[in-house]
């Protein structure tokens, strides 16, 4: 009979759950890497030495970590079930976009035909909110009054007439957007308007692809339109 002269656990159960086999046993699977931990702790405990019995707290032990790898294999598997559930869910939504107009973090304003959309975004009600329209050089060409406004989401048109009332021509435009409460900025954000013409999913996620040329994710949309 073999036996074993001192009471750790032996080396060959050791390495069954050493971190350097992690990558082995992935791919053995949960129900593998049990089997071949069992099979090894029955074969040591028949060959143990009687009078030099194994340690219980070292078996303890080992048998606490496969637990525990074996719950992280499960959570790991469960998450990326989810996580390919919810990219799927987020696709299909997605796809129902194609062909909207959305509103998404931008400053730029493409004119055509004397119609532009644009949008800005308010973190807080404000009782002053001035919107600038400038050319490809930045100069200022037309000033959109807005007043008081409430929080949140607020889409714009313009008519592409400059502040002397002449027609701007067609093409790219920028703007900003200033806004104030009793005397006090308010951190106001502008929005870029785009036809969604495309979805693609990537190792980044689903990606809207815009008319215009730019992209957006699913959490950039502030407004359809």
């Amino acid at each position: 009979m073999t036996t074993i002269s001192d009471n750790t656990v032996s080396p060959a159960l050791l390495n069954a759950m050493n971190s350097s086999k992690a990558s082995a046993a992935s791919a053995e699977g949960i129900a593998g890497t049990q089997d071949r931990f069992m099979k090894l702790l029955i074969t040591q405990m028949k060959n143990q030495d009687p009078l030099n019995p194994m340690d219980n707290a070292q078996v303890t032990s080992q048998m606490a970590q496969l637990s525990t790898v074996t719950g992280i294999e499960k959570l790991n598997a469960s998450m990326s079930s989810m996580q390919s559930s919810y990219q799927a869910s987020q696709t299909m939504q997605a796809t129902s976009l194609i062909g909207h107009g959305v509103l998404v973090p931008g400053s730029s304003a493409m004119l055509a035909d004397g119609k532009a959309v644009l949008g800005i975004e308010l973190p807080a009600a404000a009782d002053k909110v001035t919107v600038t329209i400038r050319d490809g050089a930045g100069k200022a060409i037309h000033k959109i009054e807005l007043g008081q406004q409430a929080a949140g989401t607020l889409p714009l048109a313009w008519d592409g007439k400059t502040d002397s009332g002449a027609a701007a021509a067609n093409g790219q435009y920028s703007f900003d957007v200033t806004a104030s409460s009793a005397g006090s900025a308010i951190k106001a954000s502008t929005l870029t308007f785009g036809q969604v013409g495309s979805v693609s999913t990537g190792a980044s996620g689903v990606k809207l692809n815009l008319t215009n040329g730019a992209s957006a994710t699913m959490a950039d949309v502030r407004e359809i339109i």
